[in-house]
């Protein structure tokens, strides 16, 4: 089985990109979406105890409050993946042990070099794009200001200190052509 990180800044397509891997039916395992259900459900005390109940008002995780919070704060941001990334980490084993019998499985993660956990991929592939087209579409998807989208992408790390690292690169200016790079990594991977 081959490990195949799929990373990329806030508003580069990686979600987009996801849905053409489902479609080829891999195994994907979304480390935000996981992270996300890990805080509402075993890590929420830990949550509510380290950043205070107001973020559970609803009953699930604020995450615009915690997303407030966390990326105008280091030290909050640092405590808050002290308390998810080993439980995602956790979860990605599992996981791994599910699909241990397929050629490829995916771990996406907006912060798969921040975090190292890279180096336990096979391959990464790293999805860039204009840093204007990724603050419009975040705005747009998300309901943000531009200061909000600028301050989230000051606590990743930029495409040009990515790019070393990565195996493929896909540059996303359009869905197509973003489709017709991932078929060529997969020709390339699978061969």
């Amino acid at each position: 089985m081959k490990i195949i990180g799929l990373t990329g800044g806030i508003g580069s397509g990686k979600s987009t990109l996801m849905k053409f891997f489902q479609s080829k039916r891999f195994p994907f395992f979304e480390s935000d979406r996981v992270g996300i259900e890990l805080m509402n459900s075993e890590l929420k005390q830990e949550i509510i105890d380290n950043f205070g109940s107001q973020l559970f008002v609803t009953g699930n995780l604020d995450r615009k409050q915690l997303a407030k919070l966390v990326f105008t704060d280091l030290i909050a941001l640092k405590k808050l993946n002290k308390i998810v990334h080993p439980a995602v980490g956790y979860a990605f084993n599992k996981f791994k042990d599910e699909h241990k019998n397929v050629k490829l499985i995916i771990k996406e993660s907006a912060i798969l070099f921040e975090t190292g956990t890279f180096k336990n991929c096979d391959f990464v592939i790293l999805v860039c794009a204009a840093k204007e087209n990724r603050i419009s579409r975040v705005m747009k998807r998300d309901g943000l200001s531009r200061k909000a989208v600028l301050t989230r992408m000051e606590n990743q790390w930029d495409d040009k200190t990515k790019r070393p690292l990565a195996d493929f690169i896909i540059e996303n200016t359009t869905l197509q052509s973003a489709e017709d790079q991932l078929d060529r990594i997969l020709i390339k991977l699978l061969g």
